[in-house]
């Protein structure tokens, strides 16, 4: 038989070819159908409410009676006053407290995990029971102060610069533990040879954070800084939860003012003092974005 012959009579066993243009069509569309979930959640729990409290707020009229309201200008002198002392004391000390936890100490531990539970815990449970604690009559420090001094305590949360200054109080003891973790995450960062260097030149603690650890952590420190003030903008738990605005409305920030406008249903006016915070936080995302992608 001919060697033609004996080559045609032989079966085939190559494998058959697989097109790599139709996998790949295939996987593009399996990974579309992944999406469409994501993307229906997005319209219908984000996009669809934004879209909807701007409609609401689109009369002029509604701006009109928002800043004559004398509630709102205090409301954003309030929020001034929260973003500027709040958060700058708040991140100071996260950053102090973060030179605290990178020492090793086998007692740092046990206090970390102490120190972790204000951000762990649910925010309802923890500022209420703050709130019961500030209450005049039955709270736990005014009930102290008679025991040791048989004086009536003050009634903490009915002055305004009180309130205020208690809800500042509140959202850095929430807050501060996951600004610390950031930043002592930033400072282990940093290779040990640096400060080992620094040691050997004679570098005091003092010169070993300015020209070690702070060139180092700015940028990370700053972008904290930026996102903070995004977040305390829309965070309306510490005031809300701690005196619900008052008294009188005079403890009110923008995040409250639109549940204050709810209550007395107001939608349009409620609408309208969220869109005025816009020039706040666009601004605040344009900057971190921009640092960002540095």
């Amino acid at each position: 038989m001919s060697a033609t012959a004996t080559t045609a009579a032989a079966p085939s066993t190559s494998a058959p070819v697989v097109n790599p243009g139709a996998r790949h069509a295939r996987w593009q569309f399996w990974g579309a159908v992944m999406v469409v979930p994501y993307l229906l959640v997005f319209v219908v729990f984000v996009l669809y409410p934004v879209g909807y409290g701007l409609w609401l707020a689109r009369h002029p009229q509604s701006y009109v009676k928002l800043v004559e309201d004398p509630i709102f200008f205090r409301s954003v002198i309030n929020t001034a006053i929260f973003l500027v002392v709040a958060i700058n004391i708040k991140m100071l000390v996260a950053l102090v407290l973060s030179g605290f936890f990178v020492t090793s100490r086998w007692w740092i531990k046990i206090v970390s995990a102490i120190f972790i539970l204000p951000w762990a815990m649910p925010s309802i449970p923890t500022i209420l029971s703050i709130r019961f604690m500030l209450n005049p009559e039955w709270g736990v420090i005014n009930s102290t102060i008679f025991r040791l001094t048989g004086a009536d305590g003050p009634n903490w949360l009915n002055d305004p610069t009180l309130g205020l200054a208690f809800a500042m109080l509140v959202h850095t003891w929430k807050s501060l533990p996951f600004w610390t973790l950031i930043l002592v995450a930033g400072r282990l960062a940093i290779p040990t040879e640096q400060y080992e260097a620094a040691s050997v030149d004679g570098a005091s603690s003092w010169q070993k954070f300015r020209f070690v650890s702070w060139p180092a952590l700015k940028t990370l420190y700053i972008t904290s800084l930026i996102l903070s003030m995004i977040w305390t903008l829309g965070d309306f738990n510490s005031v809300y939860l701690l005196t619900g605005g008052g008294p009188a409305d005079l403890t009110h920030v923008l995040a409250t003012l639109g549940i204050r406008y709810l209550r007395l249903d107001q939608v349009d006016l409620s609408m309208a003092s969220i869109v005025v915070a816009l020039p706040l936080v666009l601004p605040l995302v344009y900057f971190m974005m921009k640092r960002l992608s540095k």
